[in-house]
Protein backbone atom coordinates (compact mmCIF):
# COMPACT_ATOMS: atom_id res chain seq x y z
CA UNK A 1 0.00 0.00 0.00
CA UNK A 2 0.93 3.62 -0.30
CA UNK A 3 0.57 6.01 2.62
CA UNK A 4 -2.85 7.26 1.55
CA UNK A 5 -4.21 3.73 1.21
CA UNK A 6 -2.82 2.85 4.61
CA UNK A 7 -4.41 5.93 6.16
CA UNK A 8 -7.78 4.96 4.68
CA UNK A 9 -7.35 1.40 6.01
CA UNK A 10 -6.57 2.83 9.44
CA UNK A 11 -9.67 5.01 9.32
CA UNK A 12 -11.82 2.03 8.34
CA UNK A 13 -10.25 0.12 11.21
CA UNK A 14 -11.40 2.88 13.58
CA UNK A 15 -14.98 2.54 12.31
CA UNK A 16 -15.00 5.70 10.17
CA UNK A 17 -17.85 5.58 7.65
CA UNK A 18 -18.06 9.23 6.56
CA UNK A 19 -15.61 12.02 5.73
CA UNK A 20 -16.75 15.60 5.14
CA UNK A 21 -14.68 18.05 3.17
CA UNK A 22 -13.26 19.61 0.05
CA UNK A 23 -10.20 17.89 -1.48
CA UNK A 24 -7.44 19.76 -3.30
CA UNK A 25 -4.68 18.64 -5.62
CA UNK A 26 -2.50 17.67 -2.64
CA UNK A 27 -5.23 15.19 -1.57
CA UNK A 28 -5.64 13.40 -4.90
CA UNK A 29 -3.78 10.22 -3.91
CA UNK A 30 -5.84 10.10 -0.70
CA UNK A 31 -9.01 10.78 -2.72
CA UNK A 32 -8.24 7.82 -4.99
CA UNK A 33 -7.78 5.61 -1.93
CA UNK A 34 -11.16 6.77 -0.63
CA UNK A 35 -12.84 5.94 -3.96
CA UNK A 36 -12.43 2.21 -3.48
CA UNK A 37 -13.01 2.22 0.30
CA UNK A 38 -16.10 1.73 2.45
CA UNK A 39 -15.96 5.37 3.56
CA UNK A 40 -18.47 7.84 2.17
CA UNK A 41 -17.16 11.25 1.09
CA UNK A 42 -19.59 14.13 1.69
CA UNK A 43 -18.41 16.97 -0.54
CA UNK A 44 -19.31 20.34 1.01
CA UNK A 45 -19.18 23.89 -0.35
CA UNK A 46 -16.91 25.31 2.36
CA UNK A 47 -14.34 23.73 4.64
CA UNK A 48 -15.82 25.49 7.68
CA UNK A 49 -19.14 23.75 7.06
CA UNK A 50 -17.35 20.40 6.66
CA UNK A 51 -15.75 20.95 10.07
CA UNK A 52 -19.11 21.77 11.66
CA UNK A 53 -20.59 18.59 10.18
CA UNK A 54 -17.70 16.42 11.38
CA UNK A 55 -17.91 17.97 14.85
CA UNK A 56 -21.64 17.23 14.96
CA UNK A 57 -20.93 13.64 13.94
CA UNK A 58 -18.55 13.37 16.90
CA UNK A 59 -20.95 15.12 19.24
CA UNK A 60 -23.88 12.83 18.42
CA UNK A 61 -22.03 9.49 18.18
CA UNK A 62 -19.14 9.87 20.63
CA UNK A 63 -16.84 8.66 17.84
CA UNK A 64 -14.51 11.12 16.11
CA UNK A 65 -15.94 12.74 13.03
CA UNK A 66 -13.48 13.16 10.18
CA UNK A 67 -13.07 16.00 7.70
CA UNK A 68 -10.65 16.81 4.91
CA UNK A 69 -9.14 19.89 3.31
CA UNK A 70 -6.20 20.81 1.19
CA UNK A 71 -3.26 22.91 2.40
CA UNK A 72 -3.09 26.69 2.86
CA UNK A 73 -6.49 28.36 2.39
CA UNK A 74 -8.35 25.07 2.82
CA UNK A 75 -6.66 24.49 6.15
CA UNK A 76 -7.19 28.05 7.36
CA UNK A 77 -10.90 27.71 6.56
CA UNK A 78 -10.97 24.92 9.17
CA UNK A 79 -9.90 27.19 12.01
CA UNK A 80 -13.36 28.24 13.22
CA UNK A 81 -14.66 24.66 13.09
CA UNK A 82 -11.58 23.37 14.96
CA UNK A 83 -12.20 25.99 17.66
CA UNK A 84 -15.88 25.01 17.74
CA UNK A 85 -14.94 21.39 18.42
CA UNK A 86 -12.28 22.31 20.98
CA UNK A 87 -14.50 24.42 23.21
CA UNK A 88 -17.57 22.27 22.60
CA UNK A 89 -15.83 19.02 23.56
CA UNK A 90 -16.51 17.28 20.23
CA UNK A 91 -14.12 14.55 19.00
CA UNK A 92 -12.94 15.26 15.43
CA UNK A 93 -9.99 14.33 13.22
CA UNK A 94 -9.06 17.17 10.84
CA UNK A 95 -6.94 15.96 7.91
CA UNK A 96 -5.13 18.53 5.76
CA UNK A 97 -2.89 18.09 2.75
CA UNK A 98 0.57 19.57 2.19
CA UNK A 99 3.16 19.96 -0.56
CA UNK A 100 5.91 17.31 -0.74
CA UNK A 101 8.31 17.63 2.18
CA UNK A 102 11.27 15.73 0.72
CA UNK A 103 11.53 17.53 -2.61
CA UNK A 104 9.53 20.50 -3.86
CA UNK A 105 9.40 22.30 -7.21
CA UNK A 106 7.00 25.06 -6.15
CA UNK A 107 8.94 26.97 -3.52
CA UNK A 108 6.69 28.30 -0.75
CA UNK A 109 3.51 28.55 -2.85
CA UNK A 110 0.45 28.16 -0.53
CA UNK A 111 2.64 26.78 2.26
CA UNK A 112 1.78 27.73 5.84
CA UNK A 113 2.93 26.09 9.05
CA UNK A 114 -0.46 24.48 9.55
CA UNK A 115 0.73 22.16 12.32
CA UNK A 116 1.94 25.11 14.36
CA UNK A 117 -1.27 27.02 13.57
CA UNK A 118 -3.36 24.11 14.86
CA UNK A 119 -1.30 23.71 18.03
CA UNK A 120 -3.31 26.00 20.35
CA UNK A 121 -6.63 24.86 18.83
CA UNK A 122 -6.31 21.07 19.07
CA UNK A 123 -5.54 18.38 21.63
CA UNK A 124 -2.83 17.04 19.31
CA UNK A 125 -1.42 17.94 15.89
CA UNK A 126 1.21 16.20 13.79
CA UNK A 127 2.64 16.04 10.30
CA UNK A 128 3.16 12.56 8.87
CA UNK A 129 6.82 12.26 7.86
CA UNK A 130 6.91 8.57 6.85
CA UNK A 131 4.11 6.34 5.61
CA UNK A 132 5.08 3.64 8.11
CA UNK A 133 4.24 5.92 11.05
CA UNK A 134 0.59 6.26 10.04
CA UNK A 135 -0.88 3.31 12.04
CA UNK A 136 0.38 4.31 15.51
CA UNK A 137 -0.31 7.97 14.78
CA UNK A 138 -3.94 7.36 13.78
CA UNK A 139 -4.54 5.04 16.74
CA UNK A 140 -3.10 7.61 19.12
CA UNK A 141 -5.13 10.45 17.61
CA UNK A 142 -8.41 8.59 17.97
CA UNK A 143 -7.61 7.81 21.60
CA UNK A 144 -6.71 11.44 22.30
CA UNK A 145 -9.79 12.79 20.51
CA UNK A 146 -12.19 10.70 22.62
CA UNK A 147 -10.38 10.91 25.98
CA UNK A 148 -11.86 13.37 28.49
CA UNK A 149 -12.40 16.13 27.57
CA UNK A 150 -13.09 15.06 23.95
CA UNK A 151 -11.95 17.42 21.22
CA UNK A 152 -10.21 17.92 17.89
CA UNK A 153 -6.94 16.45 16.63
CA UNK A 154 -5.14 17.31 13.39
CA UNK A 155 -3.09 15.25 10.96
CA UNK A 156 -1.17 16.75 8.02
CA UNK A 157 -0.50 14.34 5.14
CA UNK A 158 2.12 15.65 2.65
CA UNK A 159 1.68 14.72 -0.99
CA UNK A 160 4.84 12.62 -1.25
CA UNK A 161 4.17 10.73 1.99
CA UNK A 162 0.70 9.87 0.67
CA UNK A 163 2.35 8.21 -2.34
CA UNK A 164 5.14 6.49 -0.35
CA UNK A 165 5.02 2.69 -0.28
CA UNK A 166 4.80 0.82 3.03
CA UNK A 167 4.08 -2.68 4.32
CA UNK A 168 2.74 -1.57 7.71
CA UNK A 169 -0.78 -2.41 8.85
CA UNK A 170 -3.42 -0.76 11.10
CA UNK A 171 -3.06 -1.23 14.85
CA UNK A 172 -5.55 -3.29 16.86
CA UNK A 173 -8.16 -1.25 18.72
CA UNK A 174 -8.20 -0.89 22.49
CA UNK A 175 -10.74 0.75 24.76
CA UNK A 176 -10.19 3.17 27.60
CA UNK A 177 -12.42 3.13 30.67
CA UNK A 178 -12.64 6.28 32.82
CA UNK A 179 -11.60 5.81 36.45
CA UNK A 180 -14.15 5.89 39.24
CA UNK A 181 -14.23 8.60 41.90
CA UNK A 182 -12.72 7.95 45.30
CA UNK A 183 -15.44 6.57 47.65
CA UNK A 184 -14.46 9.14 50.29
CA UNK A 185 -15.30 12.00 47.92
CA UNK A 186 -18.68 10.39 47.22
CA UNK A 187 -19.37 10.14 50.95
CA UNK A 188 -18.54 13.79 51.61
CA UNK A 189 -20.79 14.88 48.74
CA UNK A 190 -23.66 12.76 50.06
CA UNK A 191 -23.27 14.30 53.54
CA UNK A 192 -23.41 17.81 52.11
CA UNK A 193 -26.59 16.96 50.17
CA UNK A 194 -28.24 15.24 53.15
CA UNK A 195 -27.61 18.26 55.35
CA UNK A 196 -28.87 20.77 52.78
CA UNK A 197 -32.17 22.67 53.11
CA UNK A 198 -32.23 23.74 49.45
CA UNK A 199 -30.21 21.27 47.35
CA UNK A 200 -30.26 21.89 43.61
CA UNK A 201 -28.79 19.90 40.70
CA UNK A 202 -27.19 21.53 37.67
CA UNK A 203 -26.53 19.42 34.56
CA UNK A 204 -24.09 20.62 31.89
CA UNK A 205 -22.87 19.42 28.52
CA UNK A 206 -20.38 16.85 29.88
CA UNK A 207 -23.28 14.95 31.44
CA UNK A 208 -24.92 14.42 28.08
CA UNK A 209 -23.83 10.78 27.69
CA UNK A 210 -26.38 7.93 27.46
CA UNK A 211 -25.29 6.19 30.68
CA UNK A 212 -25.22 9.51 32.59
CA UNK A 213 -28.64 10.61 31.31
CA UNK A 214 -30.21 7.33 32.42
CA UNK A 215 -28.93 7.50 36.00
CA UNK A 216 -29.58 11.27 36.18
CA UNK A 217 -33.25 10.68 35.39
CA UNK A 218 -33.43 7.95 38.00
CA UNK A 219 -31.73 10.13 40.61
CA UNK A 220 -34.13 13.04 40.11
CA UNK A 221 -37.22 10.82 40.08
CA UNK A 222 -36.23 8.95 43.26
CA UNK A 223 -34.91 11.89 45.27
CA UNK A 224 -37.24 14.65 44.15
CA UNK A 225 -34.38 17.15 44.09
CA UNK A 226 -35.04 20.00 41.65
CA UNK A 227 -32.66 20.64 38.77
CA UNK A 228 -31.75 23.05 36.02
CA UNK A 229 -29.37 22.84 33.06
CA UNK A 230 -26.91 24.90 31.11
CA UNK A 231 -27.80 25.66 27.50
CA UNK A 232 -25.72 22.75 26.17
CA UNK A 233 -27.08 20.47 28.89
CA UNK A 234 -30.71 20.79 27.77
CA UNK A 235 -32.59 17.53 27.39
CA UNK A 236 -30.45 15.43 29.73
CA UNK A 237 -33.73 15.08 31.62
CA UNK A 238 -37.11 15.83 30.01
CA UNK A 239 -37.89 19.43 30.88
CA UNK A 240 -41.54 18.54 31.33
CA UNK A 241 -40.43 16.95 34.60
CA UNK A 242 -42.16 18.19 37.75
CA UNK A 243 -38.68 18.88 39.14
CA UNK A 244 -37.36 20.96 36.24
CA UNK A 245 -36.61 24.64 36.80
CA UNK A 246 -35.55 25.17 33.19
CA UNK A 247 -32.36 26.39 31.58
CA UNK A 248 -29.89 29.08 32.57
CA UNK A 249 -30.19 30.96 29.27
CA UNK A 250 -29.29 34.23 30.99
CA UNK A 251 -26.38 34.79 33.34
CA UNK A 252 -28.51 36.21 36.15
CA UNK A 253 -31.80 37.83 37.22
CA UNK A 254 -34.11 35.27 35.54
CA UNK A 255 -36.85 33.42 37.46
CA UNK A 256 -34.52 30.42 37.67
CA UNK A 257 -31.97 32.52 39.52
CA UNK A 258 -34.42 32.87 42.41
CA UNK A 259 -33.81 29.16 43.02
CA UNK A 260 -30.05 29.54 42.60
CA UNK A 261 -29.99 32.39 45.09
CA UNK A 262 -31.97 30.29 47.58
CA UNK A 263 -29.89 27.08 47.12
CA UNK A 264 -27.46 26.17 49.88
CA UNK A 265 -25.92 23.25 47.96
CA UNK A 266 -25.58 23.08 44.16
CA UNK A 267 -24.48 19.73 42.75
CA UNK A 268 -22.80 20.79 39.51
CA UNK A 269 -22.76 17.76 37.20
CA UNK A 270 -20.81 17.93 33.96
CA UNK A 271 -20.62 21.71 33.68
CA UNK A 272 -17.72 23.07 31.66
CA UNK A 273 -16.62 26.66 32.19
CA UNK A 274 -16.53 27.23 28.43
CA UNK A 275 -20.23 28.01 28.92
CA UNK A 276 -21.12 31.26 30.60
CA UNK A 277 -21.42 30.75 34.37
CA UNK A 278 -25.07 29.92 35.16
CA UNK A 279 -24.65 31.26 38.69
CA UNK A 280 -22.26 33.37 40.72
CA UNK A 281 -20.45 31.76 43.61
CA UNK A 282 -20.25 34.79 45.87
CA UNK A 283 -23.70 33.91 47.25
CA UNK A 284 -23.96 33.74 51.03
CA UNK A 285 -23.23 30.26 52.36
CA UNK A 286 -23.59 28.44 49.03
CA UNK A 287 -21.71 25.12 48.79
CA UNK A 288 -20.85 23.86 45.30
CA UNK A 289 -20.05 20.21 44.56
CA UNK A 290 -18.17 19.66 41.30
CA UNK A 291 -19.03 16.28 39.70
CA UNK A 292 -17.13 15.62 36.49
CA UNK A 293 -14.60 13.45 34.70
CA UNK A 294 -11.85 15.96 35.42
CA UNK A 295 -10.99 18.32 38.27
CA UNK A 296 -12.45 21.82 38.22
CA UNK A 297 -10.71 24.70 36.49
CA UNK A 298 -10.58 27.23 39.31
CA UNK A 299 -11.09 30.91 38.58
CA UNK A 300 -12.81 33.92 40.10
CA UNK A 301 -16.29 32.76 39.07
CA UNK A 302 -15.96 29.06 39.88
CA UNK A 303 -14.23 27.62 42.94
CA UNK A 304 -16.19 24.57 44.21
CA UNK A 305 -15.95 23.58 47.86
CA UNK A 306 -15.87 19.87 47.04
CA UNK A 307 -15.02 17.77 43.96
CA UNK A 308 -16.07 14.29 42.86
CA UNK A 309 -13.74 13.38 40.00
CA UNK A 310 -14.31 10.24 37.95
CA UNK A 311 -16.88 8.58 35.70
CA UNK A 312 -20.01 10.72 36.11
CA UNK A 313 -22.53 7.91 35.67
CA UNK A 314 -20.88 5.80 38.36
CA UNK A 315 -20.59 8.79 40.70
CA UNK A 316 -24.31 9.56 40.41
CA UNK A 317 -25.22 5.90 40.96
CA UNK A 318 -23.19 5.82 44.15
CA UNK A 319 -24.62 9.14 45.32
CA UNK A 320 -28.14 7.84 44.82
CA UNK A 321 -27.46 5.01 47.23
CA UNK A 322 -26.27 7.41 49.95
CA UNK A 323 -28.80 10.25 49.76
CA UNK A 324 -31.40 9.67 52.52
CA UNK A 325 -32.96 13.13 52.98
CA UNK A 326 -33.23 14.09 49.34
CA UNK A 327 -35.78 16.87 49.10
CA UNK A 328 -34.70 19.04 52.02
CA UNK A 329 -37.07 20.53 54.60
CA UNK A 330 -37.88 23.56 52.41
CA UNK A 331 -38.77 21.66 49.26
CA UNK A 332 -42.02 23.59 48.70
CA UNK A 333 -40.24 26.83 47.67
CA UNK A 334 -38.84 25.18 44.52
CA UNK A 335 -42.26 23.69 43.81
CA UNK A 336 -43.85 27.15 43.84
CA UNK A 337 -41.04 28.48 41.67
CA UNK A 338 -41.57 25.61 39.20
CA UNK A 339 -45.16 26.78 38.76
CA UNK A 340 -44.04 30.39 38.42
CA UNK A 341 -41.60 29.47 35.63
CA UNK A 342 -44.28 27.53 33.76
CA UNK A 343 -46.53 30.59 33.91
CA UNK A 344 -44.02 33.27 32.94
CA UNK A 345 -41.47 31.48 30.73
CA UNK A 346 -43.27 28.72 28.84
CA UNK A 347 -46.59 30.46 28.21
CA UNK A 348 -47.02 32.27 24.85
CA UNK A 349 -50.57 33.57 25.39
CA UNK A 350 -51.21 37.09 24.13
CA UNK A 351 -48.58 36.90 21.39
CA UNK A 352 -50.79 36.94 18.29
CA UNK A 353 -49.15 39.99 16.73
CA UNK A 354 -47.21 40.18 13.47
CA UNK A 355 -44.23 40.19 13.02
CA UNK A 356 -44.08 37.32 15.47
CA UNK A 357 -42.57 37.58 18.92
CA UNK A 358 -39.78 35.15 19.85
CA UNK A 359 -42.06 33.55 22.46
CA UNK A 360 -44.68 32.77 19.81
CA UNK A 361 -42.10 31.36 17.40
CA UNK A 362 -40.64 29.07 20.05
CA UNK A 363 -44.10 27.94 21.12
CA UNK A 364 -45.20 27.26 17.53
CA UNK A 365 -42.10 25.17 16.82
CA UNK A 366 -42.43 23.22 20.08
CA UNK A 367 -46.11 22.38 19.47
CA UNK A 368 -45.48 21.37 15.84
CA UNK A 369 -42.38 19.17 15.91
CA UNK A 370 -42.28 15.65 17.37
CA UNK A 371 -40.62 14.97 20.72
CA UNK A 372 -38.00 12.95 18.82
CA UNK A 373 -37.16 15.85 16.51
CA UNK A 374 -33.79 17.62 16.37
CA UNK A 375 -33.67 21.41 16.34
CA UNK A 376 -30.35 22.91 15.24
CA UNK A 377 -29.83 26.48 16.39
CA UNK A 378 -27.46 28.91 14.76
CA UNK A 379 -26.16 31.70 16.99
CA UNK A 380 -28.17 34.83 17.62
CA UNK A 381 -30.80 36.44 19.82
CA UNK A 382 -33.27 33.64 19.17
CA UNK A 383 -30.85 31.16 20.78
CA UNK A 384 -31.53 32.75 24.17
CA UNK A 385 -35.26 32.54 23.58
CA UNK A 386 -35.14 28.91 22.43
CA UNK A 387 -32.90 27.75 25.26
CA UNK A 388 -35.04 29.59 27.79
CA UNK A 389 -38.55 28.87 26.43
CA UNK A 390 -38.25 25.55 24.55
CA UNK A 391 -38.81 22.43 26.64
CA UNK A 392 -36.33 19.80 25.43
CA UNK A 393 -37.45 16.21 25.89
CA UNK A 394 -34.32 14.26 24.92
CA UNK A 395 -30.53 14.71 24.95
CA UNK A 396 -29.27 16.49 21.83
CA UNK A 397 -32.80 17.29 20.67
CA UNK A 398 -31.80 20.97 20.77
CA UNK A 399 -28.34 21.33 19.21
CA UNK A 400 -26.62 24.62 19.94
CA UNK A 401 -23.21 26.09 20.55
CA UNK A 402 -22.78 27.98 23.81
CA UNK A 403 -19.01 27.50 23.92
CA UNK A 404 -17.43 29.20 20.90
CA UNK A 405 -20.93 30.52 20.10
CA UNK A 406 -20.09 31.01 16.44
CA UNK A 407 -22.52 32.02 13.75
CA UNK A 408 -22.88 29.94 10.60
CA UNK A 409 -23.18 26.45 12.12
CA UNK A 410 -26.96 26.03 12.14
CA UNK A 411 -27.46 24.58 8.64
CA UNK A 412 -24.30 22.38 8.53
CA UNK A 413 -25.16 20.93 11.96
CA UNK A 414 -28.68 20.12 10.76
CA UNK A 415 -27.29 18.39 7.66
CA UNK A 416 -25.02 16.16 9.75
CA UNK A 417 -27.84 15.37 12.18
CA UNK A 418 -30.14 14.35 9.33
CA UNK A 419 -27.45 12.13 7.81
CA UNK A 420 -27.08 10.34 11.15
CA UNK A 421 -30.80 10.18 11.95
CA UNK A 422 -32.72 10.15 8.64
CA UNK A 423 -35.88 8.93 10.37
CA UNK A 424 -36.11 11.96 12.70
CA UNK A 425 -37.50 15.39 11.93
CA UNK A 426 -34.67 17.92 11.66
CA UNK A 427 -35.21 21.68 11.67
CA UNK A 428 -32.51 24.36 11.47
CA UNK A 429 -33.42 27.67 13.10
CA UNK A 430 -31.15 30.48 11.89
CA UNK A 431 -31.04 34.23 12.00
CA UNK A 432 -30.67 36.01 8.69
CA UNK A 433 -27.09 36.93 9.64
CA UNK A 434 -25.92 33.45 10.62
CA UNK A 435 -27.75 31.71 7.78
CA UNK A 436 -25.97 33.72 5.10
CA UNK A 437 -22.55 32.70 6.48
CA UNK A 438 -23.01 29.12 5.25
CA UNK A 439 -26.16 29.27 3.14
CA UNK A 440 -24.30 27.66 0.24
CA UNK A 441 -24.67 24.33 2.03
CA UNK A 442 -28.27 24.28 0.82
CA UNK A 443 -26.79 22.82 -2.35
CA UNK A 444 -25.15 20.07 -0.28
CA UNK A 445 -28.50 19.21 1.32
CA UNK A 446 -30.24 19.19 -2.08
CA UNK A 447 -27.53 16.99 -3.61
CA UNK A 448 -27.82 14.54 -0.71
CA UNK A 449 -31.63 14.51 -1.12
CA UNK A 450 -32.16 15.36 2.54
CA UNK A 451 -35.55 16.18 4.02
CA UNK A 452 -34.79 19.32 6.04
CA UNK A 453 -36.63 22.44 7.15
CA UNK A 454 -34.75 25.72 7.56
CA UNK A 455 -36.46 28.52 9.47
CA UNK A 456 -34.91 31.96 8.93
CA UNK A 457 -35.80 34.59 11.51
CA UNK A 458 -35.46 37.87 9.64
CA UNK A 459 -34.83 41.17 11.40
CA UNK A 460 -32.37 42.61 8.84
CA UNK A 461 -29.62 43.07 11.39
CA UNK A 462 -27.35 41.47 13.96
CA UNK A 463 -30.11 41.28 16.55
CA UNK A 464 -28.23 40.05 19.60
CA UNK A 465 -25.55 42.72 19.30
CA UNK A 466 -28.24 45.35 18.77
CA UNK A 467 -29.87 44.16 22.01
CA UNK A 468 -26.57 44.50 23.86
CA UNK A 469 -25.99 47.90 22.24
CA UNK A 470 -29.38 49.12 23.43
CA UNK A 471 -28.82 47.67 26.90
CA UNK A 472 -25.68 49.80 27.21
CA UNK A 473 -27.69 52.89 26.34
CA UNK A 474 -25.86 53.32 23.03
CA UNK A 475 -27.52 54.59 19.84
CA UNK A 476 -28.43 52.15 17.08
CA UNK A 477 -25.41 52.08 14.75
CA UNK A 478 -23.52 49.79 12.39
CA UNK A 479 -25.55 46.58 12.73
CA UNK A 480 -28.23 46.72 9.98
CA UNK A 481 -28.04 45.07 6.55
CA UNK A 482 -30.15 44.06 3.55
CA UNK A 483 -31.18 40.52 2.67
CA UNK A 484 -31.83 38.64 -0.55
CA UNK A 485 -35.33 37.49 -1.42
CA UNK A 486 -35.08 34.27 0.59
CA UNK A 487 -37.94 32.62 -1.30
CA UNK A 488 -36.26 33.01 -4.70
CA UNK A 489 -32.89 32.26 -3.09
CA UNK A 490 -34.17 28.88 -1.88
CA UNK A 491 -35.79 28.15 -5.24
CA UNK A 492 -32.52 28.87 -7.04
CA UNK A 493 -31.05 25.84 -5.25
CA UNK A 494 -34.06 23.67 -6.03
CA UNK A 495 -35.55 24.05 -2.55
CA UNK A 496 -39.04 25.20 -1.61
CA UNK A 497 -39.43 28.69 -0.18
CA UNK A 498 -42.20 30.14 1.98
CA UNK A 499 -42.78 33.37 3.89
CA UNK A 500 -44.91 33.75 7.00
CA UNK A 501 -47.20 36.73 6.39
CA UNK A 502 -49.60 36.66 9.34
CA UNK A 503 -49.80 35.54 12.97
CA UNK A 504 -50.24 31.81 13.44
CA UNK A 505 -49.18 30.84 9.92
CA UNK A 506 -45.89 29.23 11.01
CA UNK A 507 -47.60 26.19 12.52
CA UNK A 508 -49.42 25.38 9.29
CA UNK A 509 -46.36 25.93 7.08
CA UNK A 510 -44.02 23.98 9.33
CA UNK A 511 -46.47 21.08 9.61
CA UNK A 512 -46.70 20.78 5.83
CA UNK A 513 -42.94 21.06 5.35
CA UNK A 514 -42.32 18.29 7.86
CA UNK A 515 -44.62 16.01 5.86
CA UNK A 516 -43.27 16.71 2.38
CA UNK A 517 -39.80 15.39 1.36
CA UNK A 518 -37.14 17.83 0.25
CA UNK A 519 -35.49 20.99 1.50
CA UNK A 520 -37.87 23.67 2.72
CA UNK A 521 -37.03 27.23 3.76
CA UNK A 522 -39.48 29.30 5.82
CA UNK A 523 -38.82 33.01 6.28
CA UNK A 524 -40.30 34.37 9.52
CA UNK A 525 -40.16 38.10 10.27
CA UNK A 526 -39.43 38.52 13.98
CA UNK A 527 -40.07 41.36 16.42
CA UNK A 528 -37.28 41.53 19.00
CA UNK A 529 -38.85 44.37 20.99
CA UNK A 530 -39.72 41.65 23.49
CA UNK A 531 -36.04 41.62 24.49
CA UNK A 532 -36.50 44.95 26.24
CA UNK A 533 -39.95 44.13 27.63
CA UNK A 534 -38.99 40.77 29.16
CA UNK A 535 -35.27 40.77 29.87
CA UNK A 536 -35.05 44.36 31.13
CA UNK A 537 -38.51 45.30 32.42
CA UNK A 538 -40.27 42.09 33.47
CA UNK A 539 -37.25 40.46 35.07
CA UNK A 540 -36.23 43.67 36.81
CA UNK A 541 -39.69 43.94 38.39
CA UNK A 542 -40.11 40.29 39.38
CA UNK A 543 -39.99 39.16 42.99
CA UNK A 544 -38.38 36.00 44.36
CA UNK A 545 -40.44 35.95 47.54
CA UNK A 546 -43.26 33.91 45.98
Amino acid sequence: MNGAELLVRCLENEGVDTIFGIPGEENLVFLEALRTSTIRLILTRHEQAAGFMAATYGRLTGRPGVCLSTLGPGATNFVTAVSYALLGGMPVLFITGQKPIKKSKQGRFQILDVVRMMGPLTKFTKQVVTAGSIPPLVRDMFRIATAEKPGPVHLELPEDIAAEETENQPFALTRLYPPHANPASIGIAADLINQAHYPLFLFGADAKRPDVCRVARELIEKTGIYFFTTQMGKGIIDEHSAYSLGTAALSDHDYLHCAIDRADVIINVGHDLVEKPPFFMNQRGMQVIHVNYSPADIDEVYFPQHEVVGDIGTSLTQLLQLIHNPSGPDHDYFQRLHEEINTHVYCAQGHDCFPATPQRIVSDVRTTVADSSIISLDNGMYKIWFTRNFKATQPDSLLLDNALATMGAGLPVAIAAKLLYPERQVVAVCGDGGFMMNSQEMETAIRLKLHLVVIILRDNGYGMIKWKQGGMGLPDFGLDFLNPDFIHYAQSYGANGYRVSCAGELVELLSECLKQPGLHLIEVPVDYSQNEKVFFQELRDKTCLL
